[in-house]
């Protein structure tokens, strides 16, 4: 009886250097470093199923740090100052258990949303952007936007990409809106952040930072019918703390001007 022997794979000599194949499927991690990597492997004598744990752990470090920084440049987040640096004795109000517990970012989880009331040079901003920091560095999606920068991206577009603008500001993980009172808006735009509101409602965390109270509302967005069911919406879920006190700002700036008057 006549048996024919399986033929083995033929092996090709590659055209490409084992570096660029790396990259052609689709492995970054590995090929800036794979002369240091092979020396340790053959150091160590790693087992073939060693190696592939090393590289495969290698690339996935590399594509989270990839991840993160990605996440970070397109959240919006700007250069501030960390919680370690808050002056908590500063303000004569703010609820800092509930501050730090949303430091946790059980918020998040719970899709709650997070009131920030009080008058500038408070640190409202900064605990926003300190939050929507640790909600990246946590894996999660993150916009953090201006009141007027997110209403003025939103009247400029065209219907089509209104809705697209809609849909990524109620689908991100986190929507950071800050400085709603600073500047008045007109019926349009009031009508705008409740379309965002409503979207996140009980789905999505948000964050607000805002200098008026509740009720002067009205004055920021005169002659808008929608902003009694936006407040109710924005609220049913929320977590809400009212911080006073004298603006951190001026006292930082009066005590710069103290000490350049003691050096002349």
């Amino acid at each position: 009886m006549n048996s024919r022997a399986a033929k083995l794979p033929t092996i090709q000599t590659p055209n490409h250097s084992l570096t660029d194949q790396l990259q052609q499927i689709g492995l970054r991690a590995l090929p800036e470093q794979l002369d240091d990597f092979l020396a340790r492997a053959t150091k160590a004598r790693w087992s073939p199923r060693q190696i592939l744990e090393q590289l495969t752990l290698a690339e996935i470090t590399e594509r989270s740090r990839r991840s993160l920084e990605r996440r970070l440049r397109l959240s919006g987040i700007k250069g501030f100052k960390l919680m370690a640096d808050f002056d908590w004795a500063w303000p004569t109000k703010i609820d800092r258990d509930l501050v730090e517990r949303a430091l946790s970012l059980d918020f998040l989880a719970e899709a709650r949303n997070l009131v920030l009331v009080g008058s500038n040079g408070l640190g409202k901003t900064m605990i926003a952007q300190n939050l929507c920091h640790a909600a990246v560095q946590a894996g999660y999606s993150v916009l953090f936007r201006s009141a007027p920068a997110l209403l003025e991206d939103l009247h400029r577009q065209t219907v089509e990409g209104r809705r697209r603008k809609l849909r990524a500001y109620g689908n991100v993980g986190l929507l950071c809106i800050d400085e709603v009172g600073y500047l008045s808006f007109d019926d349009k735009a009031a009508d705008l952040l409740y379309e965002v509101v409503n979207r996140r409602y009980e789905r999505r965390p948000l964050i607000i930072t805002t200098n008026r109270p509740f009720k002067e509302w009205g004055e920021v967005f005169p002659n808008a019918s929608c902003i009694v069911t936006l407040l109710d919406r924005l609220l049913h879920h929320a977590d809400v703390t009212v911080i006073e006190g004298d603006s951190y700002r001026v006292r930082e700036s009066e005590l710069e001007t103290a000490a350049r008057r003691k050096k002349k």
